[in-house]
């Protein structure tokens, strides 16, 4: 079932989605070669529990970290551990809170320090295609709008969208319907409505598009082992398209 938000659902998912803004503009502070995730999970969970708010990947089917920080090759769902960040790196973290009884959802991808030309083009590629996929979502286009918009960008570049993995709705739960992959023809798949929320995410490997996961069942990485990058936004379907709702920003 694709559930229509009224204005007031849409206002506590914003309200979660504020503390994951909030969340991962403090951790972009702490970035930096030496630091290790573990502590970056420590300091966004105390955090996120300061703002009445719960993180929404702790125990979530038995993850056991309140953030999802995947490094290099990593695409999504790596376990923040005692690795430190090292210089010419890349570190895409991933955050999701609870409050009030709705989720927001979104995730970002970090340089450590200087980074490679290829590396820049992959983020700044990664990031634009998110913002392509979220004009996409608006009334009467259909999900596979959005992913056609953002695989013929990423595409466009040399990169891949990876195809096994998916955004989705969000509301009352973290994971609704409907899925929202990242490729596809246009003009198929579920209807959009106003009042919508999706949780919009590009996941696009610098190399080919096929993924594994590592023995911990959880983080997923590339097959030839090379880049990844993730960007996401917790939006609402409008008329004009996705609004979004985890940048901070509260225009009624």
């Amino acid at each position: 079932m694709v559930h229509i938000r009224s204005q007031r659902e849409v206002d506590f998912i914003r309200e979660s989605s504020r503390i994951v803004f909030n969340t991962l503009n403090m951790l972009e502070k702490e970035i930096k070669p030496g630091v290790k995730g573990e502590y970056l999970d420590q300091l966004a969970e105390e955090l996120i529990h300061s703002e009445g708010g719960e993180p929404a990947f702790k125990g979530y089917m038995g993850y056991p970290s309140s953030l999802c920080i995947s490094f290099n090759h990593e695409v999504v769902h790596g376990i923040p551990n005692s690795c430190e960040f090292r210089e010419g790196d890349i570190v895409g973290i991933d955050c999701g809170v609870l409050k009030n009884g709705y989720y927001g959802d979104s995730a970002r991808t970090y340089p450590i320090g200087d980074i490679s030309k290829d590396l820049k083009r992959l983020l700044e590629v990664t990031e634009e295609s998110l913002y392509i996929g979220i004009k996409k979502a608006k009334t009467g286009n259909r999900v596979s709008d959005i992913g056609y918009a953002v695989q013929d960008f990423v595409e466009g570049y040399g990169f891949s969208v990876v195809r096994d993995l998916v955004g989705h709705g969000i509301g009352r739960q973290l994971h609704e319907d409907p899925q929202v992959p990242n490729y596809g023809e246009p003009g198929n798949g579920v209807e959009l409505h106003a009042g919508v929320c999706l949780a919009i995410e590009p996941m696009v490997n610098f190399g080919r598009e096929e993924i594994f996961t590592k023995p911990n069942g959880w983080t997923i990485c590339t097959k030839d082992g090379k880049p990844s990058a993730h960007f996401e936004h917790t939006i609402v379907v409008t008329s004009q398209g996705g609004k979004i709702l985890s940048n901070g920003v509260y225009d009624g």
